[in-house]
């Protein structure tokens, strides 16, 4: 039972436009894409505390009898019902390559670790924040169920690199625990809290959370597309919905230890789906980018140059390419693992809530403010995303065409070599 947010909006329900208007505003995406989206940008979510995200995506893969399971972290698996389909999928002997897209469910957040008092939570905050204008700022805490009305930021503690909160304390109104008995600190977790959990204004899209639960949508479209009728038991696809990126790809590493993707004899790609920080040469509006690396590390070459192709073809004149080095991804521990990948980001504005790029709900340049991404932007991510599944991409030799132009090339100076 949630209670009354005052102001804001209570997480967990669609708030701002409503879904029933969404076609006039957001181009090709229909009502109940739409609505999908929305959904998943109105729940909590934190390192760890992932289960309201995880249930809605459950829920919509449920709806259109698209198989899933979770692995032992907790990470969701979707395109197979158990392990052993799971392993027969990366094990089929074939030349087209099982795609394997990944995004993660958290978003920077806190646990709550003790109470001080009645009244005032010590907290520890996880991925990372907003360092400036933090005194005073206005965050949501939540256990999951129950949601409080006022809680502000107080003696906040840098980590030791001064680019994300440490610990601080969280001030409540009195009032809170007039009706109820204190919970527990440590069930206790939340974030920074804006008007509403998601809002429109034109065709920019302001959220909490856009990094990553955009990209979790774009993973589950995708899926939902692919097994629309029941017809794609066979698909060379596979999404892993994964926990904890924000404090070092911890979900995702959790998976890879299992061992299970280590015995593929078929082909395989992953693809990081991420809304990642707009830098010169990626702006928002512009079209999804074509990630060539993060800050740790360029990606594969050869799947680079397929998926370059397929934007090309694609999005023509409505996608970018650039290195995207604001931040790191689920890319880097997929190559850390040994496995080809290549990313597709959003290009995001306010990244982890920091006031870069401003606009409405950020009070002061640097401070807390919401995430928003482009709408075109998201719809033009769910075509190329349909387009990295079209059969017979040219994975084995994606580099034939510029081969022959360099022999053809060379062959015109021979005369110049002897």
């Amino acid at each position: 039972m949630s209670r009354d947010l005052g102001r804001h909006d209570t997480p967990g329900k669609q708030q701002g436009l409503t879904a029933i208007h969404a076609p006039a505003i957001v181009g090709c995406m229909n009502k109940k894409d739409f609505s999908l989206l929305t959904e998943l940008l109105s729940q909590t979510t934190a390192p760890f505390r992932e289960d309201r995200v995880r249930d809605v995506a459950i829920k919509a893969l449920q709806q259109n009898t698209v198989p899933y399971f979770m692995d032992p972290a907790g990470n969701v698996i979707i395109g197979a019902n158990n392990k052993s389909e799971y392993l027969k999928k990366i094990k089929t002997r074939c030349d087209e390559p099982v795609r394997l897209f990944i995004a993660h469910m958290d978003h920077p957040g806190f646990h709550g670790k003790r109470w001080l008092d009645n009244g005032r939570l010590q907290i520890k905050w996880h991925g990372g924040s907003p360092v400036k204008h933090l005194h005073g700022a206005d965050l949501y805490v939540t256990d999951g169920e129950t949601f409080f009305t006022t809680a502000a930021l107080r003696k906040v503690q840098l980590v030791m690199g001064k680019w994300a909160i440490h610990t601080a304390e969280l001030v409540f109104s009195a009032r809170v625990f007039k009706e109820q008995r204190r919970p527990a600190a440590r069930k206790l977790y939340g974030s920074f809290r804006f008007r509403k959990p998601w809002w429109l204004r034109g065709k920019r899209l302001y959220t909490n959370a856009a990094d990553d639960l955009c990209g979790v949508f774009a993973i589950l479209h995708t899926a939902i597309k692919l097994y629309k009728g029941g017809h794609a038991s066979n698909v060379p696809f596979l999404g892993l919905l994964t926990r904890a990126e924000e404090v070092g790809f911890v979900g995702v590493v959790a998976h890879f230890e299992l061992g299970w993707l280590q015995q593929h004899t078929r082909p395989l790609v992953a693809v990081s789906l991420e809304a990642s920080r707009t830098l010169p040469g990626a702006h928002i509006g512009k079209g999804p980018v074509v990630r060539l690396g993060d800050r740790r590390t360029v990606f594969h070459a050869n799947s680079l140059k397929v998926l370059s192709d397929v934007a090309e073809k694609a999005l023509k004149g409505k996608h970018q390419k650039r290195i995207m080095d604001g931040g790191t991804c689920e890319a880097t521990a997929a190559t850390v693992y040994g496995f080809p990948v290549v990313g597709i980001s959003l290009p995001l504005g306010n990244y982890h809530n920091q006031g870069y790029e401003g606009g409405e709900d950020c009070l002061k340049p640097g401070g807390p403010a919401p995430e928003f991404v482009h709408m075109d932007d998201i719809n033009a991510e769910l075509k190329l995303c349909k387009a990295m599944m079209r059969p017979g991409l040219n994975w084995q030799q994606p580099w034939s065409v510029q081969h022959h132009r360099l022999i053809r090339n060379m062959r015109q100076y021979l005369s110049f070599l002897k």
